[in-house]
């Protein structure tokens, strides 16, 4: 209830962002465009955000037969969420990750990458896929991909300051300039402590949905090992998606943690052990030490 309450008034400032640059821009009457403007922003996101990410991803969909063991996983795991089964899609990439998308639970897709499937173990990618599966229960996909489109309108009314200036706009030259610059960096911030909210939120789901916490706290150890270590290019190319995979997938992984889309790992993995009523697990530069849960002692992917 406490995560609930924060999303709603963190998005509630990027709301009054908007308006308040809308009125820099025109008045009361600029107020009310400039959240026109967000509401079509978001409406044209709501129902195309979802195969825009995947085709910048290069996801290929996975059929039933396609799909093989790992389908029938994430299937087993969707009917103890209570969910419909996901689209199913594979990343070609050997950075381990994943993610999930959609509009709400009937129109959702969950997408691993190559190497997810050939670094973790069964129990491993359980967790993974079930960490996916929260986020789709909490329409999380929805709650980021409406941030996201406002954050691109804050950002897009603080460029065209640089054509008002002092002369059209409210708070006159001084005012145009730093609304140009704190306000796409305060939307930014404020998108940003929202993924990382939704992200403890789904570890502790995840964690319910496949019974397993020290399996799931395993595999983001493993994925944040790996991820520093290896190039995801499509992710590169399009930073914008980065807060939607279960651990950062671009190289920025030491930024600042007031930058930083997802909380900090050794916090995540913390919890996770907590909900396990275990010792804390170790550092994650060093996933060798937590033990399986029972699954394969080899990768997933190896058979």
């Amino acid at each position: 209830m406490q995560g609930n309450i924060k999303v709603f008034m963190l998005m509630a400032a990027l709301i009054a962002l908007v308006m308040a640059l809308g009125w820099m821009l025109g008045g009361s009457g600029g107020a009310v465009i400039a959240l026109l403007i967000a509401g079509g922003m978001n409406f044209f996101s709501y129902w195309n955000s979802d195969k825009m990410v995947l085709r910048q991803q290069g996801a290929v969909e996975l059929s039933p037969a396609q799909g093989g063991d790992l389908y029938a996983l994430t299937a087993d795991l969707a009917r103890r969420a209570e969910l419909p089964m996901p689209k199913l899609y594979l990343l070609p990439t050997e950075q381990p990750n994943a993610f999930a998308t959609g509009r709400n639970p009937e129109n959702a897709a969950v997408a691993v990458t190559q190497g997810l499937m050939r670094a973790l173990s069964r129990d491993e990618l359980a967790g993974v896929i079930a960490h996916e599966l929260a986020h789709i229960k909490h329409r999380d996909t929805l709650i980021m991909t409406v941030t996201a489109t406002m954050a691109g309108a804050i950002a897009m009314m603080g460029n065209m300051m640089l054509f008002t200036g002092g002369r059209e706009g409210r708070g006159g030259a001084l005012g145009s300039i730093l609304a140009m610059i704190l306000a796409p960096m305060a939307a930014m911030m404020v998108q940003m402590a929202i993924s990382r909210a939704r992200e403890y939120e789904a570890d502790a789901t995840g964690a319910a949905i496949c019974g397993q916490p020290r399996a799931l706290a395993s595999a983001l150890q493993r994925i944040a090992a790996a991820a520093g270590r290896t190039v995801n290019l499509p992710a590169e190319k399009n930073p914008a998606a980065a807060s939607m995979f279960i651990i950062n997938p671009l190289h920025a992984l030491r930024a600042d943690k007031l930058f930083s889309t997802h909380p900090p790992t050794e916090e995540r993995i913390a919890r996770l052990m907590a909900l396990d009523g275990r010792a804390a697990a170790p550092a994650a530069t060093a996933p060798s030490r937590i033990p399986r849960s029972g699954g394969p002692r080899t990768p997933w992917g190896r058979g």
